[in-house]
């Protein structure tokens, strides 16, 4: 397993992981309509934007991408990142790749330059972030209007 900065090439293959593991992983915690609705947001054009200002990383198994993450700064604020488009593919997760990818992007410029990180939470991976000291953003456990848990993670720069 390989993680590397994100190269405009792999914007296909990162947008095609994203698609397959919100249709087979994300699906299970919200109606297919509603997934159907992020996948036209997930297109590679759409990573590419992405891409252009955030740090974005892909996990690679034997030269394929498996995963992908980014981190980019919290409204443009330079005391405050968050994370985005966290992505394993269903027969990858439970392995490890999830945690290599919060690994490396916490040790990230835009992460070590913050004091507070703030992940946008599916209900998917809600608990998985948990696990890495994010929390709930003011306590509010509940889903937004964007069907997104606000978690965050304080650290002292």
């Amino acid at each position: 397993m390989n993680i590397r900065r994100f190269k405009e090439t792999d914007a296909e293959s990162v947008s095609a992981v994203v698609i397959k593991t919100i249709r087979i992983s994300n699906v299970k915690d919200y109606p297919a309509e509603l997934m159907e609705e992020v996948v036209k947001s997930m297109q590679p054009q759409n990573i590419l934007e992405r891409a252009g200002w955030t740090h974005f990383y892909v996990v690679e198994d034997d030269d394929k991408i498996i995963g992908c993450g980014a981190i980019g700064p919290y409204w443009g604020k330079e005391d405050e990142s968050s994370l985005f488009t966290i992505f394993v593919l269903p027969e990858y997760q439970g392995k490890g790749v999830g945690r290599s990818i919060i690994e490396t992007l916490e040790k990230d410029e835009y992460f070590l330059r913050a004091k507070r990180i703030e992940i946008p939470s599916s209900i998917t991976a809600c608990q998985f972030y948990r696990k890495f000291g994010y929390d709930y953003k003011n306590g509010i456990a509940e889903v937004d209007e964007e069907h997104v848990y606000r978690l965050e993670k304080f650290r002292e720069v």
